[in-house]
């Protein structure tokens, strides 16, 4: 194809990327399939169960200096989709059961409920809560609280988006049987270990009930509110600084070992970030970049950590505009992308695994020896441009598209790739955009009204179960569908999935929801977000190497400092 293509051998069109945008090849491995360390059981009483650190003789006392990025876009841990403020504010929070960050986050452990029962034919869900928690307004907690915090959850109110609404889909009541005990009845079963890790989940935190119907329901402009976890705020400068203190009423005796942790403000992946730990500046980071990742591995004294995180980069196009209401123009700008080359385009900025719209690392991700066979995904993109040279012709667009709105994620990583893939699509398709870099709380504004043609940021999953990505981030009206795509055949088929209890008749229909996406993309894949993490050696009570993730191991309860 002649004309407005550029007519360059690819080899130098990967050449010109790496050289201009990133640096030299090197890949991220990736590590085995998450999974439950084992069952959950349909009937546990835990009414005598206590964390504490796993090491023995554990010792209290001591400030815990964390990096953290704290530029949240709002205060509802509950609406919100990034760690910017669920690092920090986790910790003041307590979840009804949660997964213990003593064996990497793999087994379902008491909490705000100490024991639970699950009737036989999976549509009853019961869990007794502790008695005498207190908020740290000194409120008691009840199932009535309970209740609220879950109703809030499972049907948002109008003008309330979470993402992890999706989860409870299936709940269809919540009652407060009495005071310590409260019940979810299902209106179809699911898989227990889908529901169980759905209640596990970090974000699912318990709020008072009183603060919901005090603030109508949306917490994002209240910097805080009662939780019942074992830190509680002190003072917060916006931008630089969050201050906790040791819960001294906590309902885990023993828990927390810290005095209080000092949160500072440091963007992920940043030279600032890296700086601060290698300095001694803070005692432990999260979402490094290599070059300090390696930095630490070479420094005595130091600890480190990589490991799958949960999170898709991605471009997304507003199917609400033209010429993105169209599948095959979608479809394109999908072939368009040399996915070979755009883990390298950050590899010195952050650690990143190629995929496509299903985690890479889980049971239900096409191999990825199998993923390198098809058009998108090839070592050689040149078939690729072929087929998406054609599809844009057949669609009207012989000549390219101009003037497109990019919307760029104020993250170095966003940065470079908007870069990038805006020289591939003007190389591959002349399709020209115009980035247009903004902060977080005005991406996620613009993504959720549609304020543009292109965006570029990353999406928080809940589960490896794809009942929870498929109906959060390609759903019709999924909170997380920041494309507005709706294909009706993968909305049936994902309802079938949802379904099907069956692993063996689960996974073809996955395949089948995989096949639509990639012939009518609901987004263009990036990569996969993995992570690093350091901390000194006196830091304890950690044990990141298995996490699936950082959103449910964000507590610091069990963390405790070695220093005489």
């Amino acid at each position: 194809m002649t004309g407005p293509y550029s007519v360059r051998p690819w080899w130098s069109r990967r050449e010109f990327l790496k050289g201009s945008v990133a640096v030299a090849a090197g890949a991220y491995g990736l590590s085995p399939s998450f999974a439950m360390a084992a069952p959950v059981p349909e009937k546990f009483d835990g009414s005598a169960f206590k964390l504490k650190a796993p090491e023995p003789n554990a010792k209290s006392g001591g400030v815990l200096r964390h990096g953290m990025p704290l530029r949240a876009p709002h205060f509802d841990i509950h609406q919100a989709g990034t760690i910017f403020i669920l690092g920090a504010a986790a910790c003041m929070f307590d979840n009804l059961i949660r997964r213990d960050p003593n064996d990497g986050a793999k087994t379902i452990i008491p909490d705000l409920a100490h024991s639970w029962e699950i009737a036989p034919d999976g549509q009853t869900y019961t869990f007794h809560l502790r008695q005498g928690v207190q908020f740290h307004d000194g409120a008691e907690l009840t199932s009535e609280d309970v209740k609220a915090t879950y109703d809030r959850i499972a049907k948002p109110p109008t003008g309330i988006s979470i993402p992890r609404s999706v989860l409870f889909k299936a709940v269809s009541e919540i009652n407060a049987r009495d005071k310590y005990t409260v019940e979810f009845k299902l209106s179809e079963p699911r898989p227990i270990s889908f529901m169980m890790s759905a209640f596990a989940s970090g974000w699912n935190v318990i709020v008072r009930k009183k603060t919901l119907e005090d603030n109508n329901y949306n917490l994002r402009k209240l910097v805080t509110y009662p939780g019942t976890g074992p830190f509680r705020s002190v003072r917060r400068i916006e931008n630089e600084l969050w201050v906790m203190e040791r819960n001294p009423n906590y309902w885990n005796k023993g828990l927390p070992y810290l005095d209080g942790i000092e949160f500072y403000h440091v963007l992920p992946f940043s030279p600032e970030m890296g700086s601060a730990i290698l300095s001694g500046r803070v005692d432990y980071v999260r979402i490094t970049d290599p070059v300090t990742m390696r930095k630490a591995q070479s420094t005595p004294g130091l600890s480190t950590a990589n490991y799958n995180q949960s999170v898709i980069h991605a471009t997304y196009l507003n199917n609400k505009k033209k010429p993105f209401d169209d599948p095959r123009v979608r479809r394109a700008l999908h072939l368009a992308l040399d996915r070979q080359v755009l883990p390298e385009v950050v590899k010195d900025v952050a650690p990143m695994s190629p995929g496509s719209f299903i985690y890479p690392f889980s049971e239900y991700a096409t191999p990825k020896e199998e993923l390198a066979k098809r058009l998108g995904y090839q070592h050689d993109p040149a078939a690729s441009i072929r087929e998406a040279r054609a599809l844009l012709t057949a669609a009207g667009y012989p000549n390219g598209i101009n003037d497109l709105d990019y919307m760029v994620r104020d993250i170095a990583i966003f940065k470079l790739w908007s870069q990038a893939i805006q020289a591939m699509l003007k190389e591959a398709l002349n399709v020209q955009c115009n980035l247009r870099t903004v902060v977080e709380s005005v991406w996620f504004d613009d993504a959720a009204s549609g304020h543009f043609d292109l965006a570029i940021g990353a999406v928080v999953g809940t589960l490896l179960d794809p009942s929870d990505s498929f109906r959060a981030w390609y759903g019709k009206d999924g909170p997380q569908n920041y494309s507005f795509w709706d294909n009706q055949e993968f909305q049936a088929l994902t309802t079938r999935i949802d379904r099907e209890v069956d692993p063996a008749r689960r996974l073809p229909l996955v395949h089948q929801a995989e096949e639509i996406m990639e012939q009518d993309p609901p987004l263009l894949p990036v990569a996969w977000e993995r992570i690093n993490e350091i901390w000194y050696n006196y830091v304890k009570g950690l044990n990141p190497a298995a996490y699936f993730g950082i959103f449910d191991v964000v507590r610091l309860d069990t963390v405790w400092l070695d220093k005489a």
